[in-house]
């Protein structure tokens, strides 16, 4: 279900708001039961979509690392629908349209999620987690982006394993929704392999990033050429740190280049001639502001 994958990288930006402030049923302890197999309560999945084939790709697993259970996903060969991916959404979804349809509302700026996790990938299969951030936009009648990230699973965690997760941060804006995806499968589209697996428990937000003061930080950061086909330079406004970082992102959640522990100057270069044409997100952080640009390669 190549579909569903590729609808989830790019449709999580575009969800309505609903449910609270925390993430729901973060320690998927409750389930609802459906008669012959159980739903994790807040989170959809394509149980009610494989049912028919008595086949189910997110299951209850106990005892869980914290509390008394976990969510299991699997990805399975479904009998008249072929390979379904062990997938979840913090949310709704229409399985007419294959679209999420809403998330839950929050209006804090966390700094990462946090939780329990163990995977393992089947094949040239790779599992993801990815969460984004909006807020509505009544000028454009659109949901802009706060944040997003997209990790994809790397290697394999055999055992019970922390993991923390950084979202980066594409303004200064407090988000409204936010909506959550965890794949045992199809890291960047790539087609889902029978068997592959992610176990969550513990899911967190963590830490606060902060708001408005980036707005006014990113609006005095100056990026030129943009577009640019090779080297870039960045201006930044005066600031009271010794060292900051950036980071280049593509529209996917990938981090593309990362250089850390800079000693502040007003003026550097970056050289872009390796990266593939179209738009990439520039992100810039100090110890105490976060910001974003957009830089186009041509």
């Amino acid at each position: 279900m190549k579909k569903i994958i590729q609808l989830s990288l790019i449709l999580i930006l575009a969800c309505s708001a609903s449910y609270s402030q925390t993430i729901p049923n973060n320690g998927f302890e409750n389930w609802i039961s459906m008669g012959s197999y159980n739903n994790v309560d807040s989170w959809s999945t394509l149980n009610d979509m494989t049912s028919t084939a008595s086949t189910y790709t997110c299951v209850k697993g106990t005892p869980g690392n914290v509390g008394s259970a976990y969510i299991k996903l699997t990805t399975k060969t479904v009998i008249g629908m072929g390979v379904m991916p062990g997938i979840a959404f913090s949310g709704e979804f229409d399985y007419a349209t294959m679209q999420p349809t809403s998330g839950f509302a929050i209006s804090t700026r966390p700094q990462s999620l946090s939780g329990k996790w163990q995977y393992m990938a089947s094949g040239s299969d790779q599992g993801f987690i990815a969460v984004a951030l909006t807020k509505w936009n009544f000028s454009t009648m659109m949901r802009d982006t706060v944040a997003f990230t997209y990790h994809d699973l790397q290697g394999m965690v055999m055992s019970w394993g922390s993991f923390n997760i950084p979202l980066n941060y594409m303004n200064g804006d407090d988000p409204d929704s936010c909506f959550i995806v965890l794949s045992a499968s199809s890291a960047y589209g790539a087609a889902a392999v029978p068997n592959s697996y992610l176990y969550v428990d513990d899911l967190n937000f963590n830490g606060t990033v902060l708001g408005i003061s980036e707005r006014e930080f990113a609006n005095n950061i100056t990026v030129s050429p943009n577009p640019s086909k090779d080297i870039i330079t960045v201006t930044l406004p005066e600031f009271s740190e010794k060292f900051f970082s950036y980071k280049i992102i593509d529209l996917q959640g990938k981090t593309i280049l990362n250089v850390e522990n800079l000693k502040v100057n007003s003026t550097f270069q970056i050289d872009i001639n390796t990266l593939a044409k179209g738009n990439y997100m520039l992100n810039i952080y100090t110890p105490s502001v976060i910001s974003s640009k957009r830089i186009t390669k041509q």
